[in-house]
């Protein structure tokens, strides 16, 4: 009787969890019409002997386990509800990932240590942020849509930029919460405010100092890219 209870329990929450994937991916879709697809995923979980849960693809060194575009490719990335249900009524437990640039917001990631340093330094000079992704290894801060000529202007100004820095522009992708990856769970560390019809985003110009000043300081001296 334990053990039944045991696995019921256990389908309660795979179900919960795979609703809650789902429900992610719609309210990104339809209320704020932000395109979306889902990634790879992980491999299913092996019995003994079992090394990990590796990504879906093909590659066995793949880079970001389970966090990336595949089938279907990233320019399917859409905002129709049907698409969305069939996708993941198919595929429950894909990740969820944001389609980033063009009318859909931009992001800068860098690793997660300089992260929480750089959202410290922001709120005392009192910018107000979007929402924040953050990962076991990287915190990604959302913003309002840039082009890659506005970037590289602004870029060019600065007298070095880490390489740890990531910029999630037109034709890139970011993976949103409650996904899971190769890294682990994917969690909002600054959420979107409840009951808004669309996050709120800053402009690039506002946090990139706080952003490349944070991961000069790091550890690594901000040159690592960490996945």
């Amino acid at each position: 009787m334990r053990e039944i209870l045991g696995r019921r329990r256990r389908l309660r929450f795979r179900r919960s969890e795979r609703a809650a994937q789902l429900g992610a991916a719609l309210t990104c879709a339809t209320e704020w019409k932000w395109p979306v697809l889902p990634g790879v995923g992980l491999k299913a979980a092996g019995g003994r002997g079992d090394r990990g849960r590796g990504c879906a693809c093909p590659d066995p060194d793949c880079a970001v386990p389970g966090a990336h575009p595949f089938d279907p490719g990233l320019l399917a990335a859409s905002t129709d509800e049907r698409l969305v249900r069939w996708w993941w009524t198919n595929r429950p437990a894909a990740p969820v990932l944001l389609a980033t640039g063009g009318t859909a917001p931009c992001a800068v990631s860098l690793p997660a240590v300089a992260g929480a340093r750089a959202l410290v330094v922001l709120d005392e000079m009192g910018i107000r942020l979007g929402p924040v992704v953050a990962t076991p290894t990287r915190w990604s801060l959302l913003v309002a849509p840039y082009s890659m000529e506005r970037l590289g202007d602004l870029l060019y100004s600065k007298d070095w930029v880490p390489s740890s820095l990531r910029f999630h522009g037109e034709g890139g992708y970011l993976v949103l919460p409650p996904s899971e990856t190769g890294t682990g769970q994917v969690r909002w560390e600054r959420a979107p405010l409840p009951g808004s019809a669309r996050p709120w985003l800053p402009d690039v110009e506002a946090v990139v100092d706080a952003l490349v000043a944070a991961s000069t300081s790091a550890p690594d001296g901000g040159s690592r890219l960490a996945y």
